[in-house]
């Protein structure tokens, strides 16, 4: 009984949490809006930096995850306005790329990144765990 109780109360925290996915790949879309929803995550979904942009606008985000390679405007533009928009100067930053170049990696984190991961290197399961330790 102690179990469920504990496990209703973290899926009850990570409800108050909201994760901006921003991804351009239908198949990882797909998966990780699973993945992080089955963990009570609210995922907000964005398929390029223009609409995370925008989503920012209306939408109060805890934690954003963020691709490098999209269309319209790529990883970096976004990321470098989204840090300058003042609702997002506490929300923490997760680059989520298959760039996985040491130039790359150091860039997103001097952009303001908290952390880099490189997609080839982590399974939907270790990503969610790397969210749950940001969130913390």
């Amino acid at each position: 009984m102690r179990f469920f109780a504990s496990l209703r109360m973290t899926v009850n925290i990570n409800m108050a949490k909201t994760i901006l996915f921003v991804e351009d790949d239908p198949f990882l879309i797909d998966i990780y809006k699973k993945k992080l929803g089955e963990a009570g995550y609210t995922v907000v979904l964005a398929e390029n930096g223009e609409t995370a942009l925008k989503t920012i606008e209306t939408t109060a985000v805890d934690l954003l995850i963020l691709d490098i390679v999209m269309p319209k405007i790529d990883g970096w533009e976004t990321l470098r306005q989204l840090k300058a928009h003042p609702k997002m100067q506490k929300c923490k930053v997760m680059i989520f790329s298959n760039l996985g170049g040491k130039a790359e990696v150091e860039k997103g984190l001097q952009m303001g990144a908290d952390k880099y991961l490189i997609k080839a290197n982590y399974t939907p399961s270790q990503v969610v765990n790397e969210v749950e330790k940001m969130l913390a």
